[in-house]
């Protein structure tokens, strides 16, 4: 992880990270990275995401675009469109919008979808 917001920081804006994030505070705004995104358990997010890969395990309000795989922990609770290549949903998780499953690795991230 080359950027991790902690559990007590609030941040608003357009977040891009060349390498990975970590979440366990919250954010709102925009999200991109080249590599991958973790929301812990503490983490909330209401933003727009573009990332190669996701871990979600605590809230996410907006859309999510991975190229690889999206990866919803059993604490995990998504609001917002699911875009991606893989999904892999825990047993507890909760998901309210819609999924995508398209080959997305010849897609640059891009939050404006």
């Amino acid at each position: 992880m080359n950027t991790i917001i902690g559990k007590d920081s609030m941040i608003e804006g357009t977040i891009k990270v060349q390498g990975g994030v970590r979440i366990d505070g919250a954010v709102r705004g925009r999200i991109s990275a080249s590599e991958s995104l973790a929301v812990g358990d503490t983490g909330t997010v209401e933003a727009e995401l573009a990332v190669k890969t996701a871990v979600i395990g605590g809230k996410v309000f907006g859309n999510i675009s991975a190229q690889e795989k999206i990866e919803l922990q059993s604490k995990a609770v998504i609001e917002g469109d699911i875009t991606t290549k893989n999904l892999v949903v825990e047993e507890g998780a909760v998901f309210h919008g819609r999924c995508n499953m398209k080959d997305t690795s010849s897609e640059p991230p891009s939050p404006e979808e």
